[in-house]
């Protein structure tokens, strides 16, 4: 048998690559459905239940029978589509989810979730050690050459230090910013090398500012701006030596990863409210772990399927421990932490799609 799929996705073009990467991977042919979101929705969100009250319809594709037997989708609002696709099929449509979920957790046929998202283990969630997303090489390798020249200029080692923001459980404030212009100086010291500091979307005015005026003299500084006609980061990524990643960007961090790059992390302080948070993300960390080495790991499992069922504000499930996830990169050769010697990771890449499509096919 070969079901019929579709593809629900909307705007989101970081959590549309995870979805991407699981069709590339399916021996099976799927149809694309893009759905648009009403003005009020694009940043809101909506009540979660099955329903299409948050679409433009009129720029969305069409949603009509025959109803699709498996959907692929991501995401609070495209996930409320699917959930309303399956209520026209007479709930026989099965629902892949990719990411941690906005509702009921067994409302899904299967969840697909990395290691920094903290699941309970029931039965329909599948751990993944990596986000699914993927960087393009060859859209990485003409934006390399493109910068080529104006690379070919600098002292190497050409180290790429990356800053993101504040993303809870982290701060970014002055002395974050001091940790980061002592760091481009020990590139420029220590290494020889030329610091690339690049900013984000998120990093916070203050410690922009002190980049701008505290960077060593061979540091090159690019700072964020939506009016840019030129961004540096996929040059970046084909052309540098070395990545310094601030805690905050699980993003950046993978797609240097599966790049196979020297990669290095920034750990971000938390604040006093940040310090209890990560109390809350780490007791989560510990409960729902998936690993079952041993009895002790079973009852755990247990208890951990029990507080799935009673944690009705969501304390602990659907949680992110982004320190977990840190240590986890660390002790797999996959990354250091910054200022340690960097390393050309040797460690063979998990094979989660595969993994993937074996729990999707097993659906049928």
């Amino acid at each position: 048998m070969i079901p019929r799929i579709w593809v629900i996705l909307s705007d989101k073009r970081g959590d549309n690559g995870q979805v991407d990467t699981i069709v590339d991977a399916l021996a099976w042919p799927v149809e694309q459905k893009y759905v648009h979101m009403r003005p009020e929705y694009v940043l809101g969100k909506p009540r979660y239940r099955p329903s299409l009250d948050h679409l433009d319809l009129s720029q969305s594709d069409s949603l009509e029978g025959p109803w699709p037997d498996l959907i692929l989708t991501v995401g609070r609002r495209p996930s409320m589509v699917a959930l309303w696709v399956r209520k026209q099929s007479g709930n026989k449509t099965k629902i892949v989810l990719v990411g941690k979920p906005s509702g009921h957790m067994l409302d899904f046929s299967l969840v697909i979730a990395s290691a920094e998202n903290q699941m309970p283990p029931m039965h329909n969630f599948l751990p993944t050690t990596l986000p699914l997303m993927r960087v393009q090489p060859e859209d990485v390798s003409s934006e390399a050459l493109a910068w080529k020249t104006r690379f070919a200029a600098l002292e190497k080692p050409l180290i790429a230090l990356l800053v993101g923001g504040e993303t809870n459980p982290f701060i970014m404030n002055r002395s974050v910013a001091d940790d980061l212009v002592a760091t481009a100086r020990w590139i420029v010291d220590d290494l020889g090398g030329t610091p690339y500091v690049t900013t984000s979307r998120r990093t916070t005015p203050e410690v922009v500012d002190v980049l701008r005026r505290e960077l060593p003299s061979q540091a090159v500084f690019y700072e964020w701006s939506a009016d840019a006609e030129e961004n540096p980061y996929r040059a970046l990524l084909g052309s540098a030596d070395g990545f310094i990643v601030t805690a905050d960007s699980v993003s950046m961090m993978v797609e240097v990863i599966y790049l196979h790059k020297p990669l290095a992390i920034f750990p971000l302080p938390g604040g006093w409210l940040g310090r209890i948070d990560q109390k809350r993300r780490s007791l989560a960390h510990w409960l729902f772990n998936p690993k079952q080495d041993s009895a002790a790991d079973v009852w755990r499992h247990r208890i951990a399927r029990v507080v799935y069922y009673i944690d009705v504000f969501n304390v602990l499930c659907a949680t992110r421990d982004f320190v977990a996830f840190h240590r986890l990169l660390v002790e797999k050769g996959l990354a250091v932490w910054s200022g340690q010697p960097f390393s050309q990771p040797e460690t063979q890449l998990p094979d989660d799609v595969g993994a993937v499509v074996k729990r999707v096919e097993a659906l049928f």
